[in-house]
């Protein structure tokens, strides 16, 4: 019997850390502003919260609450953290028997520090989960649909062994590629191996090689490349959805009280995911989508806020035109 869906992806153990840390005003920094400690002293910690991570493991967590039957296939560390990460998934009643462990690193580790009122700063140890190897993909798995989240460089050739599994066993794929990914050459060869293909505006920037800001443009040259649905994402400005012969936008997502961001892309991407699953029409699953983002956001941590199957929730507005 074929479970639903598995996921690939990244595992991370992650600490949230709250303090009174400065806001510095810098242009050494990309964003413009830095956050600075004293050096060689002790900074008081206003609060302190684990939880666990990685789009792998997040977006088994929404598929898992929507009542799919999921699987989660990466890799951990043999330590707490790796124990940790599993308990959690198990906890979302997520198959772990494609879960492998490694001494040859730690489990992927993430620090944030979050200031009151302002942005976060991640500090972000990548470890065992980008040492999953090609020959180390279980060739055994049974799946409707693949969700593979965003991947390292130096598990390029993991990625596309996953696709070549998905393809030779007729498996729907759903991605959402890293900047890495996007930028290897045979990405765009490999493209349409893919069912549904979600990235953010910068991401589809570097895909086409069109201007950020052009919209239009960018899809323009996407629907010269790809035959699937693709999602390009804006945050709070919305998203854009291509299929053969629509045009789906959200030009603005719900206003709610934003306690952190991390997750939010995966709990979109797999909400909508698990629309297309469940037999919704891309409106819908548009709507499930960015109400799940939105709940996310709600709380800390990238899992907690998801929604379960059989949830109200607020449907956004979706403006639909044809090509």
């Amino acid at each position: 019997m074929k479970i639903d869906v598995a996921t690939f992806g990244s595992a991370t153990k992650d600490v949230f850390l709250r303090s009174d840390s400065q806001i510095v005003n810098s242009d050494q920094f990309t964003t413009g502003k830095g956050l600075c400690f004293p050096l060689g002293s002790k900074v008081s910690v206003k609060d302190l919260f684990f939880t666990t991570g990685g789009g792998g493991t997040n977006t088994a967590a929404t598929f898992s609450r929507q009542g799919l039957q999921t699987a989660y296939v990466g890799k951990v560390g043999k330590d707490l953290a790796g124990r940790d990460v599993i308990s959690a998934l198990e906890g979302f009643g997520i198959i772990t028997d494609w879960v492998q462990t490694t001494m040859e690193k730690r489990t992927n580790f993430s620090v944030v520090l979050d200031v009151e009122n302002e942005d976060r700063t991640i500090l972000v140890y990548r470890g065992a989960s980008g040492t999953l190897k090609p020959q180390e993909i279980p060739s055994d798995i049974q799946a409707k649909w693949f969700y593979i989240a965003p991947f390292p460089k130096s598990s390029l050739d993991t990625f596309y062994k996953i696709i070549d599994i998905g393809k030779r066993d007729d498996v729907k794929l759903a991605v959402n590629p890293s900047k890495s990914q996007l930028r290897d050459s045979n990405f765009t060869e490999r493209i349409n191996d893919f069912d549904i293909l979600i990235v953010n505006q910068e991401e589809a920037s570097i895909l086409t090689g069109i201007p950020y800001k052009n919209e239009r443009e960018i899809f323009g040259e996407i629907d010269n490349l790809f035959r699937g649905i693709f999602v390009m994402t804006k945050g709070p400005d919305g998203l854009i959805l291509s299929d053969d012969e629509r045009l789906y936008e959200v030009n603005t997502t719900p206003e709610s009280e934003v306690a952190d961001r991390t997750g939010a892309g995966d709990s979109f991407g797999s909400g909508f995911v698990s629309g297309r699953i469940k037999g919704m029409t891309i409106e819908e699953s548009i709507q499930l989508g960015v109400a799940n983002a939105t709940n996310c956001l709600k709380e800390k941590g990238a899992k907690y806020g998801i929604l379960k199957e059989g949830d109200d929730y607020q449907k956004v507005a979706v403006e639909i035109t044809k090509k």
